[in-house]
């Protein structure tokens, strides 16, 4: 099978895709319906990609899209999910969703739920939450892949943040990536 996998190159992921017998092809920009990579693809992987696929490239893959979220949805829906799960303090983890027009709104595949230290900085954080969430992508890929995982609706609460949003807060990253998370937990709910 070929699939596309959409946002940055992350060779452990391709690699695991390529375990299964699937080619990959690997593209970081914003692609259109009429991208002529669509014409062989047969599915499609999304981790941090930036852009929202249109609703004519996702009706070419019914049930055949699918993102890779480092937050526990439907909480941190967008961008920067790990900061605002600590400036929130709301639950952790890793989701596999099929995707739609929204933000992080597809139906829910599969999750897992991840437990911190406070000594954990954002930067160790986000690498624990990748590490989980290429793991949870290779324990179920091939059910995903072949459609016997049942997907469920996301609830229709939770929390959603742009990219704009973190600016009001950037004065807590004190030591940039490498800021402690325990200074950080439940900031944003303190200045609401």
């Amino acid at each position: 099978m070929t699939i596309l996998l959409l946002g940055s190159y992350r060779p452990e992921l391709i690699e695991i895709i390529a375990s299964f017998g699937d080619q990959v092809i690997n593209i970081e920009n914003n692609i259109k319906y009429n991208y002529n990579t669509l014409e062989n693809i047969e599915f499609i992987v999304s981790y941090g990609y930036r852009y929202i696929l249109n609703q004519d490239v996702l009706d070419k893959f019914p049930n055949k899209a699918i993102n890779i979220h480092i937050s526990l949805l439907p909480w941190n829906r967008g961008a920067d999910p790990n900061l605002w799960s600590f400036l929130e303090n709301t639950p952790k983890g890793v989701t596999i969703h099929h995707m739609d027009c929204g933000v992080d709104t597809g139906e829910i595949l599969v999750q897992e739920k991840v437990n911190f230290s406070t000594d954990e900085t954002l930067r160790t954080s986000y690498e624990k939450l990748s590490i989980v969430a290429q793991e949870l992508f290779r324990r179920y890929w091939l059910d995903i892949r072949e459609g016997r995982i049942k997907s469920h609706p996301q609830p229709n609460w939770g929390s959603y943040h742009l990219l704009r949003d973190r600016v009001q807060y950037e004065y807590l990253l004190t030591k940039g990536w490498d800021t402690p998370v325990c200074e950080l937990i439940g900031k944003a709910l303190k200045r609401s």
